[in-house]
């Protein structure tokens, strides 16, 4: 295990130097984000901000907090993040982040999901450069850590982190090998029709490398990574019926769960229906990562099913 660490952090190493991701020299440092804009800072950040989870999540995670961070809306900072930010100011919703509140903490750098702020994108670059990430799959979430390590002054640190990660999912992968393979769905959505995540999503692909079935299948556009799912009728989901169910929260009742169809779903049946929490919607960063694959072991590779959420 530890020669593979150590093969894994050498090749992270050089991806980390080489100039697609990001580069340290005598002039500063010149990174390349996932839009394809080339930022430089003469030196390390030392107050991010988060127009992201995972800006706050990796800053975190690399000993730097952040200045300002957007939130999930009437649903908040994720718990799981909460505790560790208390005081820090708080920039609203990740889609339409207060550029005035952000500008008046003064960040030497701005950590973004790319595709919230593709409109905003100028007005952030002139208070800050901006960094903005792609955040979908496996790989964007170990090139953003990356990436961030660098900005941050922690590119070994960084490496490391994203060293124990592989270890630990190939660890969890070798364990659960030969025990058969069970199909899992990951939902959303509090209307009468549930969304389904493909196989590249964060969490779903996890799943797939521990040896589960993803019923929500490849997706149509992997080179773009959106959409990142589709939304399936009750009907059709039983025809793929699941031997799990994984539920994202939502604030509103459920209402494809009041189908008559629900209470035949193999998974329903079999109390095979869970509840995980908001960090697998954005999962990218280290601690949101660690936190998924703890809840995998938890509740597929080591545990018993458990009574049904209430929502159910």
């Amino acid at each position: 295990m530890a020669c593979l660490r150590n093969r894994i952090a050498k090749i992270l190493i050089i991806v980390l130097l080489s100039p697609a991701s990001g580069l340290a020299d005598d002039s500063g440092i010149r990174l390349t984000d996932d839009r394809g804009k080339t930022l430089r800072l003469s030196e390390p950040a030392t107050r991010p901000a988060a127009i992201s989870t995972f800006g706050a999540d990796v800053a975190l995670a690399l000993s730097t907090p952040p200045v300002a961070v957007t939130d999930y809306g009437i649903q908040g900072i994720p718990d799981y993040l909460a505790s560790e930010l208390t005081g820090v100011h708080g920039l609203g919703p990740r889609h339409q982040p207060n550029l005035e509140v952000l500008s008046s903490v003064r960040p030497d750098l701005v950590i973004a999901i790319g595709r919230y702020t593709e409109k905003d994108g100028d007005q952030i670059e002139a208070i800050a450069p901006l960094l903005a990430l792609d955040l979908i799959t496996v790989q964007d979430s170990l090139r953003a850590v990356e990436l961030a390590g660098q900005a941050l002054g922690a590119p070994a640190k960084a490496t490391e982190l994203n060293a124990r990660f592989l270890d630990r999912l190939q660890a969890l992968a070798k364990g659960n090998k030969g025990k058969g393979t069970e199909t899992v769905a990951l939902l959303t959505s509090g209307s009468e029709t549930p969304f389904v995540y493909y196989d590249h999503f964060l969490p779903t692909a996890l799943l797939e490398r521990l040896g589960f079935d993803n019923v929500g299948g490849k997706p149509p556009n992997p080179d773009s990574g959106i959409p990142l799912g589709y939304r399936i009728s009750l009907e059709a989901l039983l025809e793929l019926n699941p031997d799990t169910i994984l539920l994202l929260p939502t604030r509103r009742q459920r209402a494809f769960t009041m189908n008559p169809i629900w209470p035949y779903l193999k998974a329903v049946r079999n109390n095979g229906v869970y509840e995980v929490p908001q960090y697998w919607k954005e999962g990218a960063g280290p601690i949101a990562r660690e936190r998924i694959l703890d809840d995998i072991q938890r509740l597929l590779l080591t545990s018993a099913p458990t009574e049904p959420t209430n929502d159910e």
